[in-house]
């Protein structure tokens, strides 16, 4: 296994449950990938995630090693959840309690309620549909796919028409819309080219809750390689992988930047598939295959601030008031939006503990094009001038940061592995979904597969951990259990 993110701890705990020996290869000298940790004079920053949605994944997770989610991690509830905010003054708070949600709405726009509950119908039925039928389907075939799908259902997904084409449906306020659209900027395109099927990720965000571990999310993170080590799954970290070795059109081992080398007959890649296939498969064995369109990359601040941010909850986005032209600078004409949206959240509203007492920890995101797409940017100057933006859109004085580390893509590339800067993997549009996406296993070499999220089912904590599920469920259909294989055979397949 190379690399201990999210979807290689998954995919090690399912594998080893099947019976089979695994040995996790990470890099760093902390588990998670992304979903890193920064610690510094009491400030604990999770790197990336600050939320988690769809807990029922996780806790079948921790079923799956034998082990109940409540007794590693206690889960704190954020509610109000999201607070969307305009340069006008307009805000739109979300809230899984649905009194308050349509509360909110009759105050923004005065007759939406009864919208919102059509909305909340028809989006149950597609999330219903695609967690069911679709997401977890290791379908290869378009055709067979789909074809889970009676008639009535294909009609049901929108997937022909865009989310803010499917959004309009239901709202006349353009601030709605907006707030339920700006989901697809994660997803790797604008919600006016983005499948309709999509609304299912404000809808599942509010009918399920969005929680904060106790800890942060790395304290979830640290709680599944936990269990991991105790189903027998060994981790060795600050172990740098150069290179997997195929001979003859299989995996045959893995070399490390140290000069070790170490047989394996198969061997599951938790770095960007794209990654993995440019940078770890050597000469006539890398891919021919074109790399995926990718979601954007990102800038983010780290910050430990003096006191308390007033009139800021957990999770705050700020969107511009040219809200199509913000989605246009960043995907077509490829520079940081002149209109800039950005989310802050501040763990420590939720969770006292991971900022020192009377302080506040604050993490920034900001969205920005791909390496490739920005050739010969000064990455720091751009931080610079990004960093004044933001701090003047929240109101707060420079001289209260007591604490600071901005990454750059340049950075996340660097430190995880992450494709051309891209911070969520590949895209979702309409060519790289279900089984057009890039699949978890390797045509071309025998005994390669993939986790993560520019594999299926796509990007995002819970896609990241069912991707680990289905790299083990098609390795055990192809390879079988280790009772079933010779005992040479077993004591490769780690």
């Amino acid at each position: 296994m190379v690399g201990a993110g999210l979807g290689g701890l998954s995919a090690a705990i399912h594998l080893r449950r099947a019976g089979y020996r695994v040995t996790v290869y990470e890099r760093n000298s902390r588990v998670g990938g992304r979903a890193n940790r920064i610690e510094h004079g009491g400030f604990r920053c999770d790197t990336g995630p600050t939320l988690l949605n769809y807990p029922w994944i996780f806790e079948q997770l921790f079923e799956a090693a034998g082990r109940r989610l409540g007794d590693y991690v206690r889960l704190l509830p954020v509610d109000p959840s999201v607070e969307f905010r305009w340069p006008d003054g307009a805000r739109f708070q979300l809230s899984s309690d649905m009194n308050r949600l349509l509360a909110e709405c009759e105050r923004l726009d005065p007759g939406s309620s009864s919208s919102m509950l059509d909305f909340f119908q028809d989006a149950a039925a597609k999330f219903r549909l695609s967690f069911d039928k679709l997401v977890t389907s290791n379908e290869t075939s378009p055709l067979r796919w789909i074809g889970r799908l009676r008639v009535r259902e294909i009609l049901r997904t929108s997937i022909w028409r865009s989310l803010d084409g499917e959004l309009a449906r239901f709202f006349k306020s353009r601030y709605i819309r907006e707030a339920f659209g700006s989901y697809g900027m994660y997803l790797g395109g604008s919600p006016f080219e983005l499948p309709g099927v999509f609304s299912i990720l404000p809808y599942g965000e509010i009918a399920h809750g969005l929680w904060l571990p106790k800890g942060g999310i790395h304290a979830l993170v640290e709680a599944i390689a936990r269990i991991a080590g105790e189903t027998g799954v060994e981790i060795e970290t600050d172990t740098d992988v150069s290179r997997i070795d195929v001979a003859e059109g299989r995996v045959r081992g893995i070399e490390f930047t140290d000069g070790r080398y170490r047989e394996h007959s198969i061997v599951v890649s938790n770095v960007d598939r794209p990654s993995t296939d440019r940078d770890l498969l050597g000469g006539a064995h890398k891919s021919s295959r074109k790399p995926p369109k990718m979601t954007p990359g990102v800038m983010t601040f780290y910050w430990g601030v003096r006191g308390r941010i007033e009139g800021l909850g957990h999770h705050t986005i700020f969107l511009p008031e040219d809200y199509r032209g913000a989605f246009r600078d960043l995907c077509q004409r490829r520079r940081i939006p002149s209109g800039l949206p950005f989310y802050a959240a501040i763990p420590s509203e939720t969770d006292p503990d991971l900022a020192p007492a009377g302080a506040s920890t604050l993490f920034v995101l900001v969205p920005t094009p791909l390496l490739s797409e920005m050739p010969g940017c000064d990455w720091k100057a751009a931080a610079c001038d990004v960093r004044a933006r933001v701090l003047a859109t929240l109101g707060l004085d420079p001289a209260r940061i007591v604490f600071e580390e901005v990454w750059t893509p340049e950075d996340w590339s660097e430190r995880f592995g992450l494709f051309d800067g891209s911070a969520f993997g590949a895209s979702h549009i309409l060519r790289q979904i279900g089984p057009l996406r890039q699949p978890n296993y390797s045509p071309e070499v025998g005994g390669l597969y993939y986790a993560g999220a520019s594999t299926t089912p796509g990007t995002g904590m819970p896609m990241v951990a069912l991707s680990g599920r289905m790299a083990a469920e098609r390795i055990v259909e192809r390879h079988g259990v280790p009772e079933a294989m010779g005992i040479e055979d077993f004591a490769h397949a780690r």
